[in-house]
């Protein structure tokens, strides 16, 4: 069985919205042990609506559509599906009667217009899940295969999929095996150096079966490491996860630094929530980036103090007592981490300065960056230059500086 997923909305084309839903779906799919040949994107018009679906069901079993199930006039979905059925729309009153309850919760009228929404194609059915006002769509095409139709609300979308589409295109294919997976998450390796440590263990598997291992390169996000086990029991399965995690993780040491959802910033703060550490952060370069992404971690005050941002020299010489003569130095970095621990208590700081463009300074080419740690052992400090714009300099210095924090953690 193969699935086809068809993208709608002109919003897609013209740039306006990233097409998130396709990959999530996709990525649901694989993991289902479901393929996925083709991805389409096409805007609100009918009678490419109808096109793209018409080819879609002449190569692929399931047609999975996401978008266009609105109130209004450019969401067509429904009259598309409907014309490919050779079918009429009927009203579902029982869907009336969910808007209309939606509605009075919210304590807003309900607009006419809304009614469009409880349009069916005569011979679907509906989803079960119905978060919001916009119903999923079940459509049997006779001799043809089956549309699926959910909205492009991204919550009600994988609401939708997880909870009756998944399921049902696993009956479909008579599966009854399980399948999860775990993402381990590294930095310190490039893609290409990856794809050679990685390359025999994958060769091993392909052959095997059962498990499979896929990398992607995600940015300043590192280099994730996807682990897919397929077995008849979930203890099975967590057992080949465990196995496969325990392998890769001698193999890479401490380039993993998280799992699935884990990110550097919460693992640092992992680290020092465990060790009762406080930690303070001076930056310069980064302009408030480490600060802010510690911050975006839910109990990051139970291990962070603050920071500065000290972008002026007189704020690095007055607040954080820096004396050194070069401001893109190591030596400027340690200062500004002791100006910044002693200036708020923590038991550890880190610093970052250093020259993200558009031309250099002090003799230092663009994309020198100098970062210190304080309080973590033995104190440290390094230099390193990236070849990057000014703003993946800045990301690029964050994230390193956090992954040297945890190292030393």
């Amino acid at each position: 069985m193969n699935v086809e997923i068809v993208a709608i909305g002109s919003e897609l084309l013209l740039g306006q919205s990233t097409d998130t839903n396709s990959v999530w779906i996709s990525q649901q799919l694989a993991l289902s042990g479901i393929d996925c040949f083709h991805h389409n994107s096409v805007g609100d018009n009918t009678a490419r609506i109808v096109s793209v679906l018409e080819r879609a069901l002449d190569r692929s079993d399931v047609v999975i559509c996401c978008g266009g199930l609105g109130p209004t006039q450019d969401d067509v979905t429904r009259q598309c599906i409907a014309q490919v059925m050779g079918v009429e729309l009927a009203q579902d009153d029982s869907l009336v009667a969910h808007m209309e309850k939606l509605f009075a919760l919210r304590q807003i009228p309900m607009a006419k217009s809304n009614l469009q929404q409880a349009l069916v194609p005569v011979g679907a059915t509906t989803l079960a899940e119905k978060p919001g006002t916009a119903a999923g769509l079940r459509c049997d095409v006779a001799g043809r295969g089956v549309i699926y139709a959910v909205p492009g609300v991204p919550y009600e979308m994988k609401e939708m999929v997880t909870g009756s589409i998944l399921p049902d295109l696993l009956t479909k294919a008579g599966s009854d095996s399980i399948i999860a997976s775990r993402v381990l998450r590294t930095w310190g390796t490039s893609e290409s150096q990856m794809a050679e440590l990685l390359a025999d263990r994958i060769a091993y598997h392909d052959a095997k079966k059962g498990v499979t291992l896929a990398y992607l390169a995600s940015g300043v996000e590192g280099l994730k490491i996807r682990v897919t086990a397929k077995a008849e029991s979930q203890g099975a399965v967590d057992e080949l996860l465990d196995e496969e995690e325990a392998w890769l993780r001698s193999l890479l040491g401490s380039m993993v630094f998280g799992l699935d959802e884990q990110t550097m910033e919460s693992v640092v703060l992992d680290h020092l929530r465990s060790q009762g550490l406080m930690l303070a952060v001076a930056e310069s370069l980064t302009g408030g980036y480490v600060s802010g992404r510690i911050c975006a971690v839910s109990g990051a005050s139970e291990a962070y103090l603050g920071g500065v941002v000290a972008y002026n020299e007189s704020v690095k010489r007055s607040l954080l007592g820096v004396e050194a003569s070069e401001l893109i130095s190591e030596e400027c970095a340690l200062q500004m981490a002791y100006g910044v621990r002693k200036q708020l208590g923590s038991d550890i700081a880190c610093a970052t300065t250093g020259v993200a463009g558009p031309k250099k300074m002090e003799g230092k080419p663009v994309g020198t960056v100098c970062m210190a740690i304080v309080g973590a052992g033995e104190d440290f400090s390094m230099t390193v230059t990236f070849t990057k714009s000014r703003e993946r300099i800045r990301q690029l210095s964050t994230i390193e500086l956090l992954n040297q924090l945890r190292l030393r953690l």
